[in-house]
């Protein structure tokens, strides 16, 4: 019993040291910053344009139509009834954006460490399963931080307009972070079990690419045959509810949760699979 709490608080232990050491190396590697002032700027152009311009853009009867055309008129209904026009159009643009910057941010847990052969070094030091999970949830730190800072600049756009939508804005703001941070889990999770396999970041971001890429063709194809099996099927893939949650806002939201979760969870015992039985 001694013995097994011990070794549980030393993989709690390696597991946070490892979490925040790759949250340092955001903050202060050279390339993490480089990566940050991309992230910075392209988020910069989003709030200074559409979600600075919020209120106007979903009273724009040409908006409203733009919508409906690509979603449909059911589906964008709620859309137009958030409190706070800000976080209405952050909702739709971190829905999409986040997903991609997650992928390239996290395509470099472990191909690095592979192709400098460092990988072995760091597994005598502490175990695989504290190595995995320490990186896996360093880059959701990573993320979360990012997703913090978007909020609340989002947030003080709309307070600098009206001062009377703080409690709403905040309201809305922490819903917001807490389904796309589950949103954010298995696409984190697949770059994981990709990263292991491939050689370098570049290479993992080819393959999410190229598996995105031939899941859609594939779906197509079942889709047109077997259109109950594909409907089935596209929710294997994550990102798949994305589409339906833009019509969502509260708590509302939250009912696709368990779809990320299980994306996860599945690809998390995956990537652990991996990395505990391969040499590397």
């Amino acid at each position: 019993m001694i013995l097994e709490a011990n070794l549980n608080n030393g993989f709690v232990r390696n597991t946070l040291i490892i979490a925040k050491f790759e949250l340092k190396k955001l903050l202060f590697n050279p390339k993490g910053l480089i990566a940050l002032t991309a992230f910075a700027l392209v988020w910069l152009l989003i709030l200074l344009y559409p979600i600075r311009g919020a209120s106007d853009i979903l009273l724009s009867q040409e908006f409203r139509q733009l919508i409906t055309s690509v979603f449909g008129e059911s589906s964008v209904d709620k859309l137009f009834q958030w409190q706070v026009a800000e976080m209405a159009i952050f909702w739709v643009a971190a829905l999409y954006i986040f997903p991609m910057f997650s992928i390239f941010v996290s395509a470099d847990q472990f191909a690095s460490d592979k192709q400098r052969g460092t990988f072995r070094f760091l597994t005598l030091r502490t175990g695989r399963d504290s190595l995995f999970f320490g990186r896996l949830i360093g880059h959701m730190m990573i993320q979360s931080l990012l997703l913090s800072l978007t909020i609340i600049a989002s947030i003080v756009l709309a307070l600098s307009r009206d001062t009377g939508l703080l409690m709403p804005a905040l309201g809305s703001g922490l819903m917001v972070f807490i389904n796309l941070l589950i949103i954010l889990l298995p696409y984190t999770a697949l770059m994981a079990l990709l990263s292991l396999y491939a050689s370098s970041a570049r290479q993992a971001t080819i393959y999410a690419i190229l598996l995105w890429a031939v899941s859609a063709i594939f779906l197509a194809i079942i889709n047109s045959q077997f259109p109950a099996i594909g409907e089935l099927l596209q929710w294997v893939l994550p990102g798949a509810q994305l589409s339906t949650m833009i019509n969502t806002q509260g708590l509302s939201s939250l009912m696709y949760a368990p779809i990320p979760l299980i994306q996860a969870a599945v690809l998390l015992f995956l990537g652990r699979s991996y990395m505990t039985r391969s040499s590397l």
